[in-house]
């Protein structure tokens, strides 16, 4: 889907303007109206959603709301799916900027999974329990829901590996290799039995059939392109400047930078982290800048950074602005539903099968 231009005469309007448009929309609509807004996004529109967390606990929020019939998810494009598997039927899930999808999540297509999951079968059989991160399309998720396997998300990996291995010799994980490769680490896998699969090797993802046949984990080639800027160099170069800091990073990062780190964590875990510490704490935080400012906004009585010092927003939420969800707001006013993210009923069905067991584990 590609978004269209915006009408021009929201092209125009001034931060003051869009902002008084976009409560006046809010109030007119009510206890119909919820709008969810991720750690990523601009303050400019969190300072209007109704709950702000990471992509699975909004939608686990947005399905709570049962009065609510428009979900207007401030996020990128499988967000807005999982809200919509997961909500009622009457519930309809609007993302406010169609072009907000997610490099990451695109770096597994379903054509090149299903390759993926052959070549691997035909190597080894049975065996292999296919998982995916929670950062991909809905039809991935159906894809491993329909073949015994669940979602994860960055704070439960470990978890869902344990359950995976329960179940089969090996784990197919995709589409974030490091996600998986640091999880790995953290169960005591070596590296050498979590090969990567590289969808666009010219056969079998660039591995011998003995390299699958030997692998613990198959690896996805795919990384967050905020989450990979960041290096052992800019965690040495904090600690020069301060001492005393501690270094926080996301799962998503390197492995050497995860290891480098003081502790890592989901976006949840790294406010909690951060927001649990004592007064005075320094720390450097290896995550979307959006959410380093916010975390230093409220929690003055610390020193919290972002470790790159190249300030790097992640691009596809940035596409959500104020002046879009003005737009969508006003519309829903108007009676107008303007990008409803609808996921097919057969695809919904077995993503939320694997999205369910998921949520069966402790």
């Amino acid at each position: 889907m590609i978004q269209q231009p915006l009408p021009a005469e929201y092209q125009t309007l001034s931060p003051e303007e869009t902002d008084k448009r976009i409560a006046e929309a809010k109030e007119r609509l009510g206890n119909r109206l919820v709008i969810l807004g991720h750690h990523y996004q601009r303050d400019d529109i969190i300072k209007f959603a109704d709950y702000t967390g990471d992509s699975f606990k909004l939608s686990q929020l947005a399905a709570a709301r049962k009065d609510a019939e428009f979900i207007v998810f401030c996020g990128v494009h499988f967000m807005a799916e999982s809200a919509d598997i997961l909500s009622a039927d009457y519930q309809r899930v609007i993302l406010p900027n169609l072009n907000a999808g997610c490099s990451m999540a695109d770096m597994a297509e379903i054509h090149q999974v299903q390759e993926c999951w052959e070549a691997v079968t035909e190597v080894c059989g049975d065996g292999t329990v296919p998982i995916t991160y929670m950062n991909s399309a809905a039809d991935l998720k159906a894809f491993v829901g329909e073949r015994g396997g669940a979602v994860c998300t960055s704070s439960n990996t470990p978890v869902v590996f344990k359950w995976a291995f329960e179940r089969g010799e090996r784990i197919l994980f995709f589409p974030d290799e490091h996600l998986g490769r640091n999880t790995g680490v953290k169960l005591g896998i070596p590296l050498e039995q979590m090969p990567v699969w590289d969808p666009n090797a010219e056969q079998m993802g660039g591995l011998t059939p003995s390299q699958i046949k030997n692998a613990r984990v198959i690896l996805w080639k795919g990384y967050c392109s905020v989450h990979a800027r960041f290096t052992v160099k800019q965690i040495q170069y904090a600690r020069k400047v301060h001492p005393d800091v501690k270094v926080v990073v996301h799962p998503e990062c390197h492995m050497d930078v995860v290891q480098a780190a003081d502790c890592d964590g989901s976006t949840e875990q790294i406010i909690k982290i951060v927001e649990s510490s004592p007064p005075g704490s320094k720390w450097a935080v290896g995550t979307e800048i959006n959410l380093v400012n916010r975390l230093q906004n409220r929690n003055p009585d610390k020193l919290v950074f972002c470790l790159d010092p190249i300030v790097c927003p992640c691009s596809t939420m940035y596409r959500i602005h104020p002046r879009y969800l003005c737009w969508a707001l006003e519309n829903l006013v108007a009676g107008r539903v303007v990008n409803q993210i609808s996921v097919p009923p057969n695809i919904a069905h077995w993503a939320r099968v694997a999205l369910s067991r998921m949520l069966e584990l402790k």
